[in-house]
C-alpha cells in the first residue's frame, strides 16, 4: 500500500551514482529553463513575479515523492496561467492581496479534486474531452496568450478576455507607444526566434559539443533576461519609461492555509474542477508519450494524487495552480531524466536563485518575459491538426473549429466549457445513430458481410442485421425505427436475425425495446432471432423476460441461423463458391 502511493519507496531503493549524475544533469537544463519561465508565467496569472519561483519548489518535492513518471517536469504552464487570471479575475481586482488569496484557494481547491479523483480512480472523466476539441482549446489559448502580450511588447495598457477585446482595447492605446520598450522587444523577440532555429547550428559549427550547445540552446531566454537587465540598468531605461519586474524579495513566504471562505470556493469550484481536468489531460499526455518511449509504466489514478499535491503545496507556498509542462518535460527527458529526483534537484536549484538571485530581477523589462511566453506559446498552436482532423472525420473538425472560434471570442472558461458539452454532444449524436449492416453470405464460405461492401447472396424472407455497437438508450430507437422500415418495404420478410458480435452491452432501455420489436414482429407474423451473443450480454439477457417470450431462436453462429432459416440456400451458396473455385 506504501509502495502504491509513494512510488518513491520503489525506485528510490535501486538508486545509484550514475543515475544521480544524470539527474543532476537534466535538473539543471531543466533549472535554467524553468526560472525565466516562472517568472513569466506568474506575470501571465496576474501574480507579482516571485510567485512563479514559490510555485516551482515545494510542488517539485511533493511530485518527486509522489509521481510516477520519470522525466515529468511540473510548475507553472501557459494554459493553467491563463484560466487562473480568468478565474481570479472574476472575483478580484489584480494587483490585490485578495487577488492573491484567491489564486491560492483556486491551486488548493484543484489540487484536492484532484487527489480525491485519484482515490477514487476517476480517470474517466477525461474522456469528456475528445481530443480534436482539446486540441482546438490549446490553439485558441496559445493565440489569446499570444495575443495578450503584445501590449507588453509596445508599453502599453489593455484590457484582457476575448480576442476582440483584447486587439480593440490594444488599437485604442497603442498611440500610447513606448519607443524604448519597442526596441528592448524587438532584441527579445528576434534573438528568441533566432535561438530556437539557427543558435545550435551556429554553435556546433564553431566547435562546441552537441550536448553543450543544446544546454546553451535551452538556456536562450537566461540570455536574453540578463541582456535586457543589463540594458534597462545601464541606459536607465526605466526612467523611459520601460516597465520593469520591480522588488523581488528574497526567499519564500511563510507556509500558509487558504482561505476557507465558503462564497469564495463557491465562485472558484468550476474553474478548479475545469483546471485540474486540463491539466491532468496535459499532463498525462505528455507522461504516457515519454514513458512508452523507455517501454515505462506510470500509474494513471497515482498521477492524480501526485498532481493533487504538487497543486496543494504550490497553495501552501502563497501561489496559483501548477501542472506538468510539457515542453520542460520533453526536455528533462532528452537530457537523461532518469527518476523524479531530477524534479527535486531543480526544486533545490530555484530555491538557491530565490535566495540569490532575485535582486538582480529589479531592472528585469516586463517586455522580455512578455517575449519568453510569446515565443514558447506558439508551439501550442497547431492548426496543420485542423487539416488532418478535417480529412479524417469532417464533423470533428467542425467541432475542433467551434471551439477555437468560442474560446477567442468568450475566453477561455466558455471556450473549454463549450468543449465539454460538444464532445459529450458529439458522443451521444454519433451513439444514437449506430452502424448497421444488412448482412450476405459470401459464394463458397461461412462468412457474411455488408451487401453494400461485397458480392454477397442473401436468402429471400430472412432480413440479416448485423449491430455495430452497445445497445443504449440514445440509439435504441434508431435500431427499432430500422427494423420496422425494413420490414414495411419487404412483406416477404419471415425472419429477422440480428447479428451481435460487436454488442458488449444492452441496458434496459434498449431491453425494452428489443422486446417491443419482438411483440410487434409477432403480430406481423415474423419471427426474432438473435446470433453471436456474447456471453456477458446474454448472462444478462436470461435475467429479464426477453428469451422466455422470444420468437425465434438464439444461434451461436450466424451461419447456423441462416443453415436453420434457409438451409437449401445456405448449401447452394457455399458449393457454387467451391465449383467456381474448382473451375
Amino acid at each position: 500500500m506504501l509502495k502504491r502511493y509513494f512510488p518513491i519507496l520503489t525506485w528510490g531503493r535501486t538508486y545509484d551514482r550514475p543515475t544521480f549524475e544524470a539527474d543532476l544533469v537534466a535538473a539543471v537544463i531543466v533549472t535554467i529553463m524553468l526560472i525565466p519561465q516562472s517568472l513569466a508565467y506568474s506575470l501571465l496569472a496576474g501574480m507579482p513575479a516571485q510567485y512563479g519561483l514559490y510555485a516551482s519548489v515545494l510542488p517539485l518535492l511533493i511530485y518527486a515523492v509522489l509521481g510516477t513518471s520519470r522525466p515529468l517536469a511540473v510548475g507553472p504552464v501557459a494554459v493553467i496561467s491563463l484560466m487562473t487570471a480568468a478565474a481570479v479575475s472574476k472575483v478580484a481586482v489584480q494587483g490585490t492581496a485578495d487577488y492573491i488569496t484567491a489564486a491560492v484557494a483556486l491551486a488548493f481547491l484543484s489540487g484536492v479534486m484532484l487527489v480525491v479523483m485519484g482515490l477514487l480512480r476517476m480517470g474517466f472523466v477525461t474522456a469528456f474531452l475528445s481530443h480534436p476539441v482539446l486540441s482546438g482549446f490549446t490553439s485558441a489559448v496559445g493565440i489569446l496568450i499570444a495575443a495578450g502580450q503584445v501590449k507588453h511588447f509596445f508599453g502599453v495598457k489593455a484590457d484582457s478576455g476575448g480576442l476582440y477585446e483584447i486587439l480593440s482595447s490594444l488599437w485604442a492605446h497603442l498611440a500610447q507607444t513606448n519607443v524604448a520598450t519597442v526596441l528592448i522587444s524587438i532584441l527579445s523577440l528576434g534573438f528568441l526566434f533566432w535561438a530556437r532555429r539557427g543558435m545550435k547550428p551556429r554553435l556546433r559549427r564553431a566547435g562546441v559539443s552537441p550536448r553543450i550547445a543544446d544546454i546553451l540552446t535551452r538556456a536562450s531566454p537566461v540570455f536574453a533576461v540578463a541582456v535586457t537587465i543589463a540594458l534597462t540598468w545601464i541606459f536607465g531605461l526605466e526612467g523611459r519609461g520601460v516597465a520593469v519586474v520591480g522588488t523581488v524579495p528574497l526567499g519564500f513566504p511563510v507556509p500558509t492555509l487558504p482561505s476557507f471562505d465558503p462564497a469564495l470556493w463557491q465562485e472558484l469550484f468550476v474553474p478548479a474542477l475545469l483546471i485540474a481536468i486540463i491539466g491532468y489531460v496535459e499532463t498525462i499526455s505528455v507522461a504516457q508519450t515519454l514513458a512508452a518511449k523507455k517501454r515505462q509504466r506510470i500509474d494513471p489514478d497515482q498521477e492524480f494524487i501526485a498532481l493533487g499535491g504538487a497543486s496543494i503545496g504550490s497553495a501552501i507556498s502563497g501561489s496559483f495552480p501548477i501542472t506538468g509542462g510539457f515542453a520542460r518535460s520533453v526536455v528533462s527527458y532528452e537530457a537523461g531524466a532518469t527518476t523524479p529526483a531530477a524534479g527535486a534537484y531543480t526544486a533545490i536549484g530555484v530555491a538557491i536563485a530565490t535566495f540569490t538571485l532575485t535582486p538582480a530581477l529589479y531592472y528585469l523589462p516586463r517586455a522580455t518575459l512578455a517575449a519568453t511566453i510569446f515565443v514558447s506559446v506558439l508551439t501550442l498552436v497547431d492548426f496543420a491538426a485542423l487539416k488532418r482532423t478535417f480529412s479524417y472525420a469532417p464533423r470533428e473538425g467542425i467541432a475542433m473549429v467551434l471551439t477555437i472560434l468560442v474560446t477567442l471570442l468568450r475566453g477561455v472558461e466558455d471556450g473549454i466549457a463549450f468543449g465539454v458539452v460538444l464532445s459529450i454532444a458529439l458522443h451521444l449524436w454519433s451513439s444514437s445513430r449506430p452502424h448497421v449492416a444488412e448482412l450476405g453470405q459470401v459464394p463458397g464460405t461461412e462468412h457474411f458481410r455488408n451487401v453494400e461492401r461485397h458480392r454477397v447472396i442473401s436468402p429471400p424472407g430472412v432480413l440479416s442485421l448485423r449491430i455495430d455497437e452497445s445497445l443504449w438508450f440514445p440509439n435504441a430507437r434508431f435500431v427499432e425505427e430500422m427494423i420496422y422500415d425494413r420490414i414495411a418495404t419487404d412483406q416477404s420478410i419471415k425472419h429477422v436475425v440480428l447479428n451481435c458480435p460487436a454488442v458488449n452491452h444492452i441496458d434496459s432501455s434498449a431491453l425494452e425495446a428489443l422486446e417491443e420489436v419482438n411483440d410487434q414482429l409477432k403480430d406481423a407474423g415474423v419471427r426474432l432471432h438473435l446470433s453471436e451473443v456474447k456471453g456477458p450480454v446474454m448472462d444478462a439477457l436470461t435475467r429479464s423476460d426477453l428469451l422466455t417470450h422470444l420468437g425465434g431462436q438464439i444461434y451461436l453462429t450466424h451461419h447456423d441461423a441462416l443453415a436453420a432459416l434457409a438451409p437449401n440456400l445456405t448449401r447452394q451458396t457455399a458449393s457454387q463458391g467451391r465449383c467456381e473455385t474448382h473451375r
